[in-house]
Parts: C-alpha cells; structure tokens; sequence
C-alpha cells in the first residue's frame, strides 16, 4: 500500500460496516503511518480494482494491524488471510512475533473471523485512550 492507494481505500472503508473511521485516518496522518511502518501495509487488487486492504504497523515490540478488509463480493477466496500472512511475515523480518488486533464490540462478523483464524480474545486487559485535544474523533 502506498499513499496512492488512499482514496481508493478510503472509499472502500467508508463503505464498510463494521470499520471505523476518525480524524486519524486523514490524508496526512496515513501518509505518515505508511512513511513510518514501510512496506507492512497492502491492497488487494481484482481487475484494476481495490478489493481490500490491511494496514499494519509497530512500535518495536509488537505488531498492530488495522482496517483489514475485503469487499463482500471478493470475501472467501484467501484475500483476508493473504493480506493479514504478508503482515505477519512482514513483521516477523523485523523479529515481532506478537500481534495485536482491536475489533468493535459491534462487529460480530470480525469477531467471528479473527477467533476462526486462531486469534485470541483478551480478556485479561482493558484498552484505555487518552485524546490530549480532548477531540473524541481524533
């Protein structure tokens, strides 16, 4: 994925259920995550089409992925599990073996997916943010 993919990824998220988009996800905040995390981060392409999407990174310890998905018409032929493989191996060059994913409480359907694939839920943590803006989409 390259930061010319953007809009194409862009579009496919904003029409998603279960993906959530904040201030973040900007133009020049993506740019800097793919500047900071090279070569973690891909699209699938069907006929000169964006049909998926994962974005990975880290932060020297241990692997985050995000946005991982693929149109319903492309789901069940190995696109998820290609793109998530090229983290994983991505990550491991760099010798991060563990990897973390955050899902919605709200979407079963991922939920399904990730504990199908062998993932685990956590539930011996719970996830706090801080916004120092005070901005609850940032």
């Amino acid at each position: 994925m390259t930061i010319d993919d953007y809009d194409d990824v862009m579009a496919l998220m904003k029409n998603t259920p279960g993906i959530s988009l904040r201030d973040a996800d900007s133009l020049a905040a993506t740019e800097r995550y793919l500047q900071r995390n090279p070569g973690l981060s891909f699209v699938a392409v069907a006929s000169g089409a964006v049909v998926g999407c994962v974005m990975c990174g880290h932060d020297g310890r241990r692997g985050y992925l995000q946005h991982l998905l693929v149109l319903p018409a492309h789901r069940r032929a190995g696109i998820a599990s290609a793109l998530v493989e090229r983290c994983l191996a991505g990550l491991e060059s760099l010798g991060i073996l563990k990897t973390h994913i955050d899902v919605l409480q709200t979407n079963a359907l991922a939920q399904q997916y990730w504990a199908g694939k062998g993932w685990k839920f956590r539930t011996d943590i719970h996830r706090y943010s801080f916004t120092r803006s005070g901005d609850a989409n940032a």
